[in-house]
């Protein structure tokens, strides 16, 4: 049985940081302000670059 969809990779602060070519503090200030969708493991934040990508599309994210 083989499967169609390929899982999407978890990603770090760091990556998305770099992803969308801001700094980390920004990144955190976007967590604080609930504008970027993100989840916690544990003590680290991890993203799904494609949510992040929908919320800069529709203009969700503003610094």
């Amino acid at each position: 049985m083989e499967k169609d969809t390929q899982l999407e990779k978890w990603v770090n602060l760091e990556d998305v940081a770099e992803y969308l070519s801001v700094s980390k503090d920004t990144v955190r200030a976007w967590i604080r302000g609930n504008k970027i969708p993100f989840y916690k493991a544990g003590k680290r934040y991890k993203f799904k670059i494609s949510e992040v990508d929908d919320y800069v599309r529709n203009g969700k994210i503003s610094e």
